[in-house]
């Protein structure tokens, strides 16, 4: 599904949760056969960041969100929808949202969970562009938050080396932006490759219960690398736009070469591009927040901005969302 629509709708504030423990390339070569030199050159990553045993995916996600909510000057009863992604929830229900909701002050919110892995936060923001075009909603909050290091099997050297914990959080406001253009979003989904990256919750097909992430490396590499592309040609196409009109374009942080390949292939220029896979690796929901507070931090983002923001994971699902930022300056 695809589309785009004249809005002024726009991103207003960011936050984030990073925990503080790091964990080095080097530590993980103490667990697996593999070393710093050939994680950086096949996933860009150095390190990556693992939450504390008080820290969860609903207490990452508050403090994210608190931060997006210091950061504007909205207050938490003026937003109307909590809708938070993740792959690694603690619980079925109550859904973090309602957690979070609760938490910030935003007793009079509604709120949901998103269960799309990398692609979350793409699905959370396009829902949330959603509601408010529908007149349902004003404000509302969006977060990717995720605690992988419980779901990843540290003897598995094809995904231990790929997976941290984080949160962000954005807020989306109606009339944010100064003049109406289109917004354009993409979601999809290919069904047939969706045990190339999965997580049980459940006994399947008689097995033992294992709750860690699993992935076809290769495939999933080889699907991420066409897919990213094609949806963001035909959102930029919906949207009457080419790479030249993109300020910043804000990847999901899943492996370095297929970011590259996917800049290569659209023509757009690395500098233009938000990286923090080095620092955080892959924190799959959390990822494109997590690179918006960076942005926000370093002085890159800077009101009026056009984002680019792709995302693909387990489903196998993609999200590629247009959209501009009005925040504050750093």
């Amino acid at each position: 599904m695809i589309g785009a629509t004249p809005s002024d709708i726009a991103i207003v504030a960011v936050g984030a949760a990073i925990p503080e423990r790091v964990l080095t390339n080097d530590e993980i070569s103490q667990m697996v056969e593999t070393d710093d030199a050939w994680i950086v050159e096949r996933t860009g990553i150095r390190e990556r960041r693992i939450a504390a045993d008080h820290e969860s995916v609903t207490s990452l996600a508050i403090t994210a969100a608190r931060q997006a909510l210091d950061r504007s000057d909205i207050a938490p009863a003026e937003i109307d929808l909590v809708i938070t992604s993740t792959a690694s929830p603690e619980r079925s229900f109550p859904s973090i949202s309602a957690l979070v909701a609760d938490d910030v002050g935003a007793h009079s919110a509604g709120a949901l969970d998103v269960l799309v892995a990398c692609a979350g936060f793409a699905y959370a923001l396009a829902h949330g562009i959603a509601q408010i075009q529908a007149g349902f909603a004003t404000t509302v909050m969006v977060i990717g938050s995720e605690v992988l290091s419980r779901i990843t099997d540290w003897e598995d050297r094809g995904t231990c080396i790929l997976f941290g914990d984080g949160a962000g959080a954005v807020i989306l406001r109606k009339g944010a932006a100064p003049s109406v253009e289109p917004i354009a979003v993409e979601l999809g989904v290919d069904g047939s490759k969706g045990f190339d990256l999965y997580g049980d919750l459940t006994p399947r097909d008689g097995q033992p219960l294992d709750k860690c992430i699993r992935m076809n490396g290769n495939a999933v590499y080889r699907f991420a690398t066409q897919v990213i592309v094609d949806s963001a040609k035909r959102v930029l196409d919906a949207g009457g736009y080419t790479q030249d009109d993109i300020d910043l374009l804000v990847p999901h942080q899943a492996n370095l070469r297929i970011i590259e390949s996917g800049v290569q292939r659209l023509g757009f220029p690395m500098e233009r591009t938000v990286i923090t896979l080095d620092r955080y690796g892959n924190t799959s929901s959390a990822s494109i927040p997590l690179c918006l507070d960076h942005a926000w931090r370093t002085g890159r983002l800077q009101p009026g901005q056009r984002l680019l923001m792709m995302g693909l994971g387990g489903g196998l699902a993609w999200g590629t969302c247009l959209i501009r930022w009005m925040g504050d300056p750093a």
